[in-house]
Formats: structure tokens, sequence, C-alpha cells
């Protein structure tokens, strides 16, 4: 993701939606096979973040001229808050 941050919108935009949803998918399979309990919760946070990630870049929602800097934040600041508050009762279920 790091890579197309500066491409312009069809590489950025399927890098970054490919990239999160690879990271969703394994975080979901990650859940069922091992159980930690941020893989239940980031899985699907990294899958809506993809689709945030399409809308944003085919312009179905704009979210200005800073929108992929925005976005970047959001996917990685977001992440962290979410293992952040989920392992704090426990690594697994």
């Amino acid at each position: 993701m790091f890579a197309v941050f500066g491409s312009v919108h069809p590489a950025k935009t399927w890098v970054w939606a490919g990239a999160l949803v690879w990271m969703g998918a394994a975080c979901l399979w990650n859940a069922r096979r091992c159980g930690r309990r941020h893989c239940f919760w980031t899985g699907p946070y990294f899958l809506v973040m993809a689709l945030v990630v399409l809308t944003h870049g085919y312009g179905v929602v704009d979210l200005g001229s800073q929108g992929w800097k925005w976005l970047g934040g959001m996917i990685g600041i977001g992440a962290l808050g979410v293992i952040a508050v989920t392992e704090r009762g426990g690594k697994y279920l």
C-alpha cells in the first residue's frame, strides 16, 4: 500500500483494495484457526475498509483532496485501536 501511495486512481485503488481484502481474509482464516479475539474484529474491519477504498477511488464517496491520507490513517489507527481494545480481555475466546 505504501508503494503506490503517490500513484493515480486505478493502481492505487486496486492495490489498496486487494491488500485490504487479503489482510481481511487472512485475519478471518486466522480467527477460525487459532481463535485470537482481535482477528474476529480486524478481518471484517479490513473488508469494510476495502469497500470504502473502492467507493472513494471511484468517486462514489468524496473524501476531499486529502481522502487517501484520511483513509490510510483510518486503516492504520483503526486496526491498532481494534487490536488494543479486543486484546484487553484476553487473547483467545
